[in-house]
């Protein structure tokens, strides 16, 4: 997959997670960022673990998905680091 591919496919999916995780998104940039490495990541978990052979090919639904999936996990994953620190904060 291109590169320019890799970029859309990781705006829409970014996008899509931040809505859904509630976070009001992390800007375009930002976005990008998040969906781009959970398109790594979501590609990354459909080879090794469901054998998919080739799970980010271009710009289609599969790919999305993918990617949307791991931008969830990124995300997931970011407020579990970055959470505690916050909330420690608040209470003092």
């Amino acid at each position: 997959m291109g590169l320019l591919s890799w970029i859309i496919v990781g705006l829409i999916a970014g996008f899509l997670a931040g809505q859904v995780m509630r976070t009001g998104g992390y800007g375009v940039i930002g976005d990008i960022i998040i969906g781009v490495l959970g398109g790594l990541l979501g590609g990354w978990i459909a080879f090794y673990f469901f054998q998919i052979g080739d799970p980010m090919s271009g710009i289609n639904g599969t790919s999305i998905l993918i990617a949307f999936v791991g931008a969830i996990l990124l995300i997931l994953i970011l407020r579990m680091i970055g959470g505690r620190g916050r909330s420690r904060r608040n209470y003092q």
